[in-house]
């Protein structure tokens, strides 16, 4: 995974008309004295394909990162409360719900209805006493979250939920003591006492099954070391609390340890365990320059390195405050979950008191109209409707952390399931941004005897070039042969000895100086194809060619087939040429080409393409995407290292997997499918439970009472939350 790399030349990585070792420029080091410990990466040139190889450093230097001085200590602690906030919530419900629990079997036993139900008498004088007398702990104790929810929301003039279940335990508890005090009608102290258990209960799983949703991110706060090895002005090491680290200062990882905090490396080699952050199960290889992200663990090699970020600023603390983010984010269904809760108050409200008056009308008693008012009042409460989407929410978010999607923006993103158009950057999207042999031609001796010679020389280069000859080789199984004097030739190439003879990786413009013919139509072919061509000399007897081209994502044509398969068009947009851009289009399946586009263009293309009345969904992973990004319907972010591209995206999408282009779009479909079965569920139960709970079929026996509409109402929020966490992709 890449991260924070310029791609402000970057569609300029292929076309060499005139490919000269100054993109593969060794003059500033001698190979036979190589110190790795020394070389500096950004001494060579790298005017063809800068975006490759522009240094975390230098990167982080640019954004004047040194200006920040909180921890990720601190950060975590921030972290911390916000879940212990929730785990208190929970702890409060079940807490209340027990005690409630525990009071209600004596008021239930002392509750004339329930004797007469049973067919026992256990009357005696004064119980009615005890009864209100308990029935008003209960009432106090067990109600005073659904109290507290009610002003807030009568605060914000949002009544809901809260509003419903207060407004029910007042009516029911005002009635019941009234019967007590003036010995006068039936009390409902069984109903109200059950009904506040019973929410409880319900609030009790609910904030558990959010709770549960997020447990995912609370994890990754237990990654980070609370120790870090400083490497003061003499060289001695120290131990200093995390607290202490500040950006620009030089910390020691040994093997096996956690990385404490982000930084980059300025001495030694290892592999980086990085699966628990980015989701890559291979361990990565990381050598000087490379980013180290906090969290990960080092394998083999210890590391020296400068710190780069702190606290909010370092990569943990961004994926964490993404993701909690987005589930913050009030999406547009969840408004309209809001609005039917409000409007299903008032409903609940006037069909209340329209029922008491009704069945006061038609002659009943104040008891039995009461009780249908209450029990309107009771089942209408939009339990289930104020859970339906903020639980699929809180479950989405969880899977996408979980796949490597961080969902930035919620709205947009329930949006995706009616993207039509995606448009892909070439680059480091649907390639990888780095070199890979494409072919390799051998002037009579075999391509492997040939890539031998090329990885003798090249072994010890960190050039991009270098890099892909070492690991096509590496990949092919071919021994490394003992090379020796490995020099520079200077803005040319390299050179060295093998069995006595002179090796030379040269450009064709060493060829031209020396008047080596070569098969220059077929070189200029590749060349136009987007190819860097490198040519290999013995005692200056030309023996064949390599040529290496970004690496095309594996899964990047198998993400164009399945968006296909989706009905959506895939659509390349990049600012290399035609060519170059069709080549690959044509390797991935993508028939539409949009190439030669400047980067301020960009945004241009997106918008010309979203008033052409298409949904469109941009995929990018660089700075000169993000304007494009943020134009498009959907901003995705490939990479989530890339600063820029993270704050103008909607959904990031940590593994640099178009195949997670992809999942974005199912689980937006399944998502918003979860909303709407959930709304529909809630919403159609109230429009059948109410009229029953008013008594309009009592003509033939059918009452819905106080204590079966909670039970209903608590069993459609049960159904809610389980259906809420079977949400799949």
């Amino acid at each position: 995974m890449k991260k924070n790399q310029s791609k402000k030349t970057k569609e300029d990585i292929s076309p060499l008309q005139e490919h000269d070792h100054s993109h593969h420029d060794h003059s500033h080091h001698d190979h036979s004295q190589h110190d790795h410990s020394q070389h500096d990466h950004s001494q060579h040139d790298h005017s063809q394909h800068d975006h490759m190889n522009l240094t975390q450093k230098e990167k982080l230097h640019s954004h004047n990162k040194d200006q920040h001085d909180k921890s990720h200590h601190q950060s975590g602690n921030h972290d911390h409360t916000h879940h212990d906030h929730h785990q208190m919530m929970v702890h409060d419900f079940k807490k209340r719900f027990f005690i409630s629990l525990v009071l209600l079997g004596p008021i239930l036993s002392l509750s004339p209805m329930i004797q007469d139900f049973l067919g026992i008498n256990l009357r005696f004088n004064g119980d009615s006493i005890i009864l209100l007398f308990l029935s008003t702990i209960l009432f106090i104790y067990g109600g005073k979250p659904f109290f507290k929810g009610t002003v807030d929301e009568l605060k914000q003039k949002a009544p809901a939920m809260m509003s419903l279940i207060g407004l029910a335990i007042i009516v029911a508890y005002t009635y019941s003591a009234y019967t007590v005090i003036f010995s006068t009608g039936k009390d409902f102290f069984w109903e109200l006492s059950t009904l506040i258990s019973i929410m409880l209960l319900g609030h009790w799983i609910e904030m558990k099954s959010v709770l549960g949703a997020s447990k995912a991110l609370e994890e990754l706060l237990k990654l980070m070391p609370d120790t870090a090895h400083k490497i003061d002005e003499t060289g001695n090491i120290i131990d200093i609390p995390i607290t202490d680290v500040k950006v620009g200062m030089k910390l020691l990882v040994r093997p096996g340890e956690k990385i404490p905090i982000d930084g980059v490396i300025i001495d030694g080699k290892s592999s980086i365990n990085e699966s628990m952050l980015t989701g890559e199960s291979m361990p990565v290889d990381k050598a000087k320059g490379d980013e180290l992200i906090g969290g990960s663990i080092n394998a083999e090699g210890s590391l020296k390195y400068e710190v780069s970020r702190i606290g909010d600023d370092t990569f943990l603390s961004q994926v964490i405050k993404l993701v909690r983010d987005a589930q913050a984010t009030r999406s547009k269904t969840q408004r309209l979950a809001d609005i039917a809760s409000k409007y299903l108050f008032y409903i609940a409200l006037i069909g209340g008191i329209s029922t008491f008056i009704v069945w006061i009308s038609l002659g009943k008693d104040v008891g039995f109209a009461m009780e249908r008012a209450v029990t309107v009042v009771i089942i209408a409460c939009p339990h289930a409707l104020g859970l339906a989407t903020p639980l699929v929410t809180a479950v989405s978010s969880s899977i996408g952390a979980k796949h490597g999607l961080l969902i930035r923006n919620r709205a947009n993103f329930e949006q995706a399931r009616k993207i039509d158009t995606i448009v892909f950057d070439k680059t480091g999207t649907l390639t990888k941004g780095e070199f890979g042999v494409s072919a390799i031609v051998g002037n009579q001796i075999l391509d492997n005897e040939l890539l031998s010679l090329a990885f003798a020389i090249e072994n010890e280069s960190e050039h991009p070039i270098a890099l892909g000859i070492v690991k096509e080789a590496k990949s092919r199984g071919l021994d490394l042969i003992k090379a020796n004097d490995i020099k520079a030739i200077p803005g040319k190439g390299l050179s060295g000895l093998i069995d006595g003879s002179t090796i030379e990786i040269t450009s064709p413009g060493y060829l031209n100086e020396l008047n080596i013919k070569y098969d220059e139509k077929a070189y200029t072919k590749l060349a136009g194809e987007g190819n860097t061509v490198v040519f290999i000399l013995k005692n200056k007897l030309l023996k064949g060619y390599i040529a290496l081209s970004d690496i095309i994502r594996e899964t990047s044509k198998e993400a164009i087939e399945a968006l296909s398969k989706m009905g959506i068009e895939s659509i390349m947009l990049t600012g290399d040429n035609q060519k170059v851009a069709q080549k690959v289009a044509d390797q991935v399946g993508i028939t539409h080409v949009i190439a030669e586009v400047l980067p301020e263009q960009k945004s241009d293309k997106i918008e010309s393409l979203t008033k052409a009345n298409r949904l469109v969904a941009m995929t990018g992973d660089g700075i000169n995407d993000a304007p494009a990004l943020a134009k498009a319907n959907l901003g995705i972010a490939i990479g989530a290292g890339t600063d820029v591209a993270i704050e103008t995206a909607d959904v990031i999408l940590v593994r640099s997997n178009p195949m997670d282009v992809v999942n974005i779009i199912k689980l937006s479909k399944s998502t918003y499918k979860k909303m709407i079965q959930n709304l529909i569920w809630a919403t159609g139960y109230n429009v059948i439970a109410i009229p029953l709970a008013a008594g309009v079929l009592n003509s033939i026996g059918i009452l819905l009472s106080p204590a079966i509409g909670a039970v209903l109402m608590s069993l459609s929020t049960v159904i809610v939350a389980i259906n809420a966490r079977l949400l799949k992709i």
